[in-house]
């Protein structure tokens, strides 16, 4: 496999590994977004969320608590972003699913994470709501 998130996983390749645990591993992030900016890589490799089998979600997000609870002790910032690019269309630049947080302060330059598309939908929120559920 030539996934670069499973090599630096399996130490194959060097990385700054803040924690590790059964489930997954948080490595600083090379080009931070703000100061103790950590990617959570799932040591199960899975390219997004829908494809990480429910064994291993609740390790994985335990693994972003535990994170963002040393991030708190350690920067003490005014507030975190966390959040997940899932697919190409969303900026997702590797196949293994990987969790972002990023300790943010007023002031900081950045927005929430409602600044990050602007497509509104034209439908109805009750129309929105029956194509969903529909699905479910």
């Amino acid at each position: 496999m030539e996934c670069i998130f499973c090599k630096i996983i399996n130490k194959e390749i060097g990385s700054e590994i803040i924690y590790e645990d059964e489930k997954a591993v948080g490595v600083l992030d090379i080009h931070p977004r703000s100061p103790g900016h950590v990617m959570v890589l799932p040591k199960f490799h899975a390219e997004n969320i829908l494809d990480l089998p429910d064994s291993e979600i609740e390790g994985v997000f335990s693994a972003v608590k535990k994170i963002t609870g040393i991030l708190k002790k350690t920067f003490n910032p005014d507030g975190f972003t966390i959040g997940i690019n899932h697919g190409k269309a969303s900026g997702q630049a590797v196949d293994h699913l990987h969790i972002h947080i990023m300790p943010r302060w007023h002031g900081d330059g950045g927005g929430s994470i409602h600044n990050v598309v602007s497509s509104p939908t034209e439908e109805s929120l009750e129309e929105t709501a029956r194509k969903i559920r529909a699905n479910g």
